[in-house]
Formats: structure tokens, sequence, C-alpha cells
């Protein structure tokens, strides 16, 4: 137990103020004491793993000198094993309000100095004013996560304290934008919130999260396994997709928390806000002419067509190191913040697979929660084959990112840029599926599959009875091929809006958001859907 544990800040019974002015004295040192701390070293060995304190942090997040703080004063009133002598202000959990670039944000933030940042009955209920705030003032909720998990001297009283959180996450899912930043432990049925909360941030060599730590995974199964490979920032980043942000450090990760509070509205009611730019709406990109291969089989990079198109070519990545054949992230188009889900060739020929349809539905049901526009840019080959995704259930997985995108009721853009086979390319935001707009490059080609495999299985018995079957499989393909795929198909009969010059792609878009900027949907007058499990 830290050496904070056993000291208790002075009290009004330890100072005799008979004055205003004394009582103004008596505040100010017992406030000093709970802000500061009682025992330097205990920040020390803070600084010493790599942590900052929990003001620190809050100065790095938060507009400089915007903080309130609220419950400053608050200490547990639990009694046995010790805890009645060992009574610190705040009782590990400093919480209150603050501004982000100039507008009104909740925020807490756990003291791992003070019972090792475990939470109580009073931690909780600190946590669960702040989230009353968040929901009340329709404003975003940001948790700085640093924390042993429950306080087991206290029993059942620090369960109820999660169980209130869990509550409220869910409450307020879909109302106020949550943010979760794991700076350090997060074990246990800690972790449980912030997986409930929208994003998710983690910090390498010192932020773990993970429901069983290594002690009992060694007990329960004999594997040994250390704190960071069992659940740290590059396990969550790149295998199980729980963070959607990784950093080196604790002063670049909330630099980008901050960044991306900029791009989210306050809450639900309201628009994104409009980021100012000085990229021209109508800039051509004469490069995509030559970044893309009109032959559907070459690879290249989707994130370098991104960046071109969008404002100044800033692009803020969700999970991306985590199903890497799917990008989905912020960025603006003339100003306006949009949704981007985009196939990626260069990875896994930018197939769906199961990691990719979750993480693309959980983007796409944020995007539509906080009335963020949808583009979807389409390059895939189909869904992933193979037992190990048909076992896996790619089924149910494939249809989670179906049921978002039908369900979302924002503006909704889909560019084909090249093939588009199969049911991935309902799927991918088509027409026949609810988007507003489709728009489609010359090299677009939109089938049930590839000329080849139709080929092989619509004119298998001419193809074998022929005398050069390999000559006759190619007369075949390219007659499929300019019959049913050729760029104008889908445009003839109405599924695609127009077939456009890539350069123009980013005019396109902008001028197709601003139209639907002010789009409405109807409400379907039920409780609420029954998403894929």
């Amino acid at each position: 137990m830290n050496r904070t544990d056993d000291l208790t800040a002075p009290s009004a019974a330890d100072l005799p103020p008979e004055t205003m002015r004394g009582r103004v004295e008596e505040l100010a040192l017992v406030r000093e004491c709970a802000q500061q701390g009682l025992d330097p070293q205990a920040t020390a060995r803070q600084h010493a793993k790599g942590k900052l304190t929990p003001r620190e942090r809050l100065d790095i997040l938060l507009d400089q000198g915007t903080f309130a703080e609220i419950e400053t004063f608050r200490r547990h009133r639990a009694t046995g094993f010790g805890l009645e002598h060992r009574r610190p202000h705040t009782d590990g959990v400093v919480a209150g309000w603050g501004l982000v670039h100039g507008r009104e944000v909740m925020v807490y933030a756990h003291d791992f100095r003070i019972f090792g940042g475990s939470l109580g009955e009073a931690h909780a209920e600190k946590i669960h004013k702040v989230m009353d705030l968040a929901e009340s003032a329709g404003v975003p909720l940001i948790g700085l996560c640093d924390g042993a998990g429950a306080r087991i001297q206290e029993g059942v009283t620090a369960l109820a304290g999660y169980g209130g959180i869990f509550q409220r996450n869910v409450r307020m899912s879909g109302a106020v934008p949550q943010v979760s930043v794991i700076l350090g432990p997060c074990a246990g049925g800690a972790a449980y919130s912030p997986a409930l909360t929208d994003f998710v941030f983690m910090v390498q060599g010192t932020a773990q999260m993970f429901i069983t730590g290594p002690d009992v995974v060694r007990a329960v199964t004999g594997e040994d396994i250390s704190q960071d490979d069992l659940g740290g920032a590059r396990v969550h980043g790149t295998l199980s997709g729980v963070a959607g942000f990784v950093y080196p450090d604790e002063v670049s990760c909330l630099e980008d928390v901050r960044y991306l509070l900029a791009l989210l509205p306050a809450n639900n009611r309201e628009l994104p806000p409009v980021v100012a730019t000085a990229d021209p709406a109508r800039r051509r990109c004469e490069s995509l002419l030559d970044l893309v291969p009109a032959d559907p089989s070459r690879s290249y990079d989707m994130a370098r067509l991104i960046a071109e198109i969008v404002d100044d070519g800033e692009f803020f990545e969700f999970h991306a190191g985590w199903a890497q054949n799917l990008i989905c992230g912020l960025a603006t188009f003339d100003g306006q913040v949009t949704g981007i889900v985009a196939n990626q060739p260069a990875r896994l020929a930018g197939v769906l697979d199961i990691h990719a349809s979750e993480k693309g539905a959980r983007f796409i049901q944020m995007c539509d929660a906080f009335n963020i526009p949808l583009v979807s840019l389409v390059d895939v080959p189909g869904f992933l084959p193979g037992a190990d995704q048909e076992h896996g259930g790619i089924i149910r997985h494939g249809a989670k990112l179906l049921y978002a995108y039908c369900a979302a009721t924002v503006p909704r853009v889909q560019v084909i840029v090249r093939k588009a086979y199969g049911g991935a390319y309902i799927v991918m935001d088509s027409r026949s599926i609810g988007a507003d707009l489709s728009y489609a490059w010359p090299t677009n080609e939109i089938a049930v599959m590839g000329a080849e495999g139709a080929a092989n299985i619509v004119f298998r018995k001419e193809i074998a009875a022929a005398d050069d079957p390999v000559a006759q499989r190619a007369l075949r393909v390219d007659d499929y091929r300019r019959t049913l795929m050729h760029p104008f198909y889908a445009a003839e009969r109405g599924l695609v809006d127009d077939v456009i010059d890539p350069a123009e792609t980013r005019w396109t878009l902008v001028r197709a958001l601003r139209l639907l900027r002010a789009k409405h949907a109807p409400v379907v007058g039920r409780k609420h859907g029954n998403p894929p499990m």
C-alpha cells in the first residue's frame, strides 16, 4: 500500500480559525493538501514508471486554466482493515469539468497514488456524479483510467459502484461521446466500462486491460504470461481490437484525445463542428489517375487515395493496427466532418472478414449516433473464404456490417473505385441498402463475382467440350466482362448515379455532402432493433 494511504490531510478540527480570513486560509491549506497529495515519494514513483499524475494529465487534456473540480474534499466512510485511519481527500479520483478547444467536457481521472486508484463507494459516487452531469448537460465524458480495480477492503459496495458506472455507460451510449484513456492498469470489472464507451485510447508500456491477470491465468491454465503480453496496448491495438488508438507516451495520447473531440459534436442532438480549411473544394486530384491500377488484380494503398481527396490530407484513422483490410476514420470535406469506410487492397486484397466486419459496423454505428455523414470507398473482391471464417461466424459478423449500414440514417455516399463483387458489393453501402448517392470510377467492375470465376461456372460445358478449352475460356471471360461488367452496366440500371472522372472525386463528394447535410430520416416506431450477435 502506498504511504499516501496511511496519511490524512488536515481537517477543520486541526485548525481554530475564528474569522472569515482564517476560514479562507484553512480552505486554502486543505485544498492544497488535497490537490498536491501528502506523499512526494508517491508522485516520484508515478513519474518513475513513466506516468503522470492526474492533475498533470488534466493540464494536457484541458484548455489552460479551465478545470473546475468537484468533490475535492470527498472521503470514504468505510471501516475495517484499517481503512478508518486512512481517509485521504479525493478518495483516489479527481473529477470535474473543463474546456477542450473552448467546449465543455466532463472528466474524471484515477489517482494511482491513493489506494492504487482502486474504486470504493465514495470513489464510485464521484464518478457517478460526473457521468450524470455529462448526461444532463449534454457534453462529452472522458475517463482517465489508472486504477487497480475494485477496492477489496470495501467488499460488495465497490462492486455495486462499478454496476452504477456500467448502467450509466449504457444509458449514455449514443447520447454523448464517451472516451476512455487507459494510462495504467485497468483490471477485472473495471475493464468493462472502457469496453462500453465509444473510444478507447491506450499508452504503450504502462497501460494494461484484462479481466483476469497473469497470476490467475497462471494458476488456472498454467500459462506464464506478462501483463503486457496478456493485455497491453499492442495486444489490444492489433489482436483484440479493444483499443482504437495506441500511443508511445501520455502526452501524444492526450493531444489526440483533444483532436478527436474537436471533430465530434457535444451530443447526439448537434451536428459535428465545421473545421476551418483553406483547401479548395474544387481541387482536382490528378494523381489518382496514376495511383489506382485499372487491372483489378493489382494492389495499391487506399490510404494514399484518402489523403488525396480529404481536406489538407488529414485523416484520423481508427483501429489503424487491427483489421487492416478495412480502413475507418474521420476527415473533413470542405470543413464538414465525415466518416470514411474504405476497403484496403494492400491488405488481404481488401476482402471483408470477421474482424473487418466488426470494425466497420462499430465505426458506422458511432458515426450514425453522432450525426457524422459516411463516405464508403469500395474496392472489394468479396468475403474471405475458408473454414476458419465460416466456423468463426463470418455470416453473423458480416451481418453486423450490413445491419449497421442499413440502420444508419446519416447522409451516405458510396464511391466504387474498382471492383465490387458479390455480397460484399451489397454490404459496402450499395444503393440497394440505402446509400443516398452512389458514384463509380470508369474502372468499376460490379458483378456477382470476377469474370474468370463466373465464366468457369456459366460456360463450363462449352469450355469442357471445346477443342481448345484455354482459348474458349478466354473468349467466354471476355464475353462475360463486356456484357455484364463494363463500366456503365450498373449506371444504365440506376444502381450508380454517375460514372465520374477520378480527378473529380473530391468535388463530387463535397457537393453530395453539402446537399445531404440537412438530410432528415423518419424515426422507426420501435423500442430498438435486434442486431446480429
